[in-house]
């Protein structure tokens, strides 16, 4: 039985929408962030040396990291579905988007989130300004061109096609759910992307997303 180490409003929540698309049988183990530091439990190291999640248990298996866990799922259990052949001339776009996500989108994202928290606390109120200051310098000279960059660029190879490795939906689309429901939230993903808007409204319509949202517990990223 494969279980899921959900952690709420995290990357895990892709990996149940992966499961559900698959109509896998699975279980989930909950996890609750800290409301202080939005830190992951320390239970979660009892399963991962990192403590982190997505992270799964399957058998004598533990995998973390969601690209790991996307690929392992797809091609373990998959029989063929959510991934083009690797003859297809989709292929090398599945690859590229599936580890784009992860690799490409999310860094920036989540350093302009840092950032954005600089001069709030514990930082000494007297340094706040300052920290502000910097902060804002480095958000809007190094952080947003390399977003705009990013997201236009998701939004282009959407427009090419409706999804992103080709015109069937793939794990690939999964993938890409999370950094550009985040980059949404931060209002990073706008009117200028109509594409890639138009994707989440289409993904979160999916009967696996919403099945997976009831499953996974409150999610702050799934409403349009």
């Amino acid at each position: 039985m494969i279980t899921v180490h959900h952690l709420n409003n995290s990357r895990s929540q892709r990996v149940l929408w992966l499961l559900e698309e698959l109509n896998l049988h699975y279980q989930i183990q909950h996890y609750q962030r800290d409301p202080h530091t939005l830190l992951a439990p320390p239970e979660l190291k009892e399963i991962h040396p990192l403590g982190k999640s997505p992270v799964i248990s399957d058998g004598e298996l533990t995998l973390a990291e969601s690209g790991a866990i996307v690929e392992y799922l797809v091609d373990t259990y998959g029989s063929g579905r959510l991934k083009p052949a690797s003859a297809a001339p989709e292929h090398s776009d599945y690859l590229f988007w599936l580890h784009h996500a992860e690799g490409s989108l999310m860094p920036p994202l989540v350093m302009s989130l840092v950032f954005s928290r600089l001069d709030q606390p514990p930082v000494p109120w007297l340094l706040r300004p300052l920290a502000r200051k910097l902060a804002d310098g480095v958000r809007h000279a190094y952080l947003k061109p390399q977003l705009d960059a990013l997201l236009n660029h998701a939004d282009r190879s959407l427009a090419r096609s409706g999804w992103f490795a080709g015109p069937v939906f793939s794990a690939a689309d999964i993938q890409m759910s999370f950094p550009l429901e985040a980059a949404r939230a931060r209002g990073l993903l706008n009117q200028e992307h109509p594409h890639a808007l138009d994707f989440l409204q289409r993904i979160h319509a999916r009967p696996a997303y919403q099945i997976a949202l009831e499953k996974g517990g409150p999610y702050a990223y799934g409403a349009d």
